[in-house]
């Protein structure tokens, strides 16, 4: 295996400039508070090992010519554990990160808690929770980079508890270490590419991209657009004559999706994956994006599939986070539905619902909707706006959709056409009954 690159060497890595800060010096005794014998001599040899005084460096920087606090872990020592002086370390660096209203980056690579300190080492991970609040009440961002290995204490509270989560291919993540996992137990369950499957992590990011990627992510959480105005129409569609030509138009193969109206209202974009809770929907499209004048809004579009449950909780993770940071939000509106099979209802699809459409009631910041395609039932309008919803020509936005109107009314499927009349889900028609703020 390729040697580990050092806590330097990854500051270097993704840092402009860096000027190191150091905690007041705690005295205690030569074998730390268990008295582990040879725990002092370890220390030393560690120290001499890496020229670190500790497993964790800290310090202000900048990125991307942007000013942010880093702290970084040093594997050499210790394995990256955490004992009572990295603890102050890493309370030192939220701190000030905190105290200057500058986002914090951490560089994670770290075995978990230091044995030789026992219970005071684990109790660490209880005033990095402490320190994680104050930063998200104080609406600084957390950016994660997860480096080889971000296991244990270390992944669970510093790493898992950031508002963005990078990790370097082939990483090993994890809260078991590669010593404890059960017998049997998958390993790519164990990889950055595997909780990235799971909807744990944002991206996974090759090192010679990383400086750049946390450099756009510092400037996008950091850059916050006034307000998101409703982006420009994409089709020439006309206005449909009928309820059952809105239909078919918002159902067109041809019209355009979420991916291009994202294209054109955006000059990057970074995304934001999964519910955090094991899950992702590819339908479900969240981010960061940054427009032509620099300003970012955050985003969460569906893309003309049925919506599973960790596509709501995923939009509300992002609603909310834009909440917290100041950023406006923009919702894309393309759904039949929300998805209603026996593996969504078992993962919880009508709370998952309810947390979309609380986020969306609950954010502070401008929340701007484009309804682009179909709007089908309360999977839909979950999603949307109160009284900052707009829509396209080629959508419609309705209680249910008509076939299903008509099944429930025990009319035949050839009347699905004028039960979409009765539905009134044009655009015209939602505009008529006030619905929508108007046609782009």
């Amino acid at each position: 295996m390729a040697e580990r690159p050092s806590a330097r060497e990854a500051l270097a890595l993704v840092t402009d400039t860096f000027e190191e800060h150091t905690p007041p010096a705690r005295s205690c005794a030569p074998d730390g508070p268990l008295s582990w014998e040879g725990y002092g001599a370890s220390r030393a040899r560690a120290a001499d090992r890496t020229g670190e005084a500790e497993s964790v460096v800290y310090g202000t920087a900048r990125a991307g010519g942007r000013p942010c606090v880093v702290l970084a872990f040093e594997f050499g020592f210790l394995g990256g554990s955490l004992g009572e002086r990295a603890g102050d370390r890493l309370e030192a660096a939220y701190r000030l990160a905190r105290e200057r209203r500058t986002p914090l980056v951490s560089l994670v690579a770290t075995g978990g808690s230091r044995m030789q300190e026992g219970m005071v080492a684990l109790t660490q991970l209880q005033r990095v929770a402490r320190e994680s609040v104050l930063l998200r009440e104080a609406g600084v961002p957390h950016i994660a980079v997860l480096r080889d290995p971000a296991t244990g204490g270390g992944w669970a509270t510093v790493g898992a508890g950031a508002d963005v989560i990078l990790a370097l291919p082939g990483a090993q993540v994890g809260f078991a270490g590669s010593r404890v996992r059960p017998a049997g137990a998958d390993p790519a369950a164990y990889t950055a590419e595997g909780q990235l499957a799971a909807g744990h992590v944002d991206a996974v990011v090759r090192p010679g991209e990383l400086r750049g990627t946390v450099a756009r992510w510092v400037a996008a959480l950091t850059s916050p657009a006034a307000q998101a105005p409703p982006p420009s129409a994409l089709s020439a569609a006309p206005l449909p004559a009928s309820g059952w030509d809105a239909v078919r138009q918002a159902r067109d193969p041809g019209r355009p999706r979420a991916e291009a109206y994202l294209d054109a209202y955006f000059t990057d974009r970074l995304p934001l994956v999964g519910d955090r809770c094991g899950g992702t929907d590819p339908g479900t499209l969240c981010g960061v994006g940054l427009r032509a004048d620099g300003g970012a809004v955050a985003y969460v579009a569906q893309c003309g599939t049925a919506t599973r449950p960790a596509g709501y909780r995923t939009a509300a993770r992002v609603i909310r986070l834009a909440d917290r940071l100041g950023l406006p939000v923009l919702t894309l509106v393309d759904t039949p539905g929300a998805a209603n099979d026996a593996e969504a209802e078992r993962a919880g699809a009508g709370a998952a619902i309810a947390d979309a459409f609380t986020a969306v009631a609950a954010a502070r910041v401008p929340v701007t909707t484009l309804l682009i395609g179909e709007g089908g039932s309360g999977g839909a309008l979950a999603l949307a706006a109160p009284d900052n919803t707009w829509a396209t020509r080629d959508s419609y936005f309705s209680v249910i959709a008509p076939e299903l109107a008509a099944a429930i009314l025990k009319r035949p499927p050839e009347e699905a056409p004028r039960t979409a009349e009765q539905l009134r889900l044009r655009p015209q028609d939602l505009l008529d009954l006030a619905l929508i703020r108007g046609i782009i």
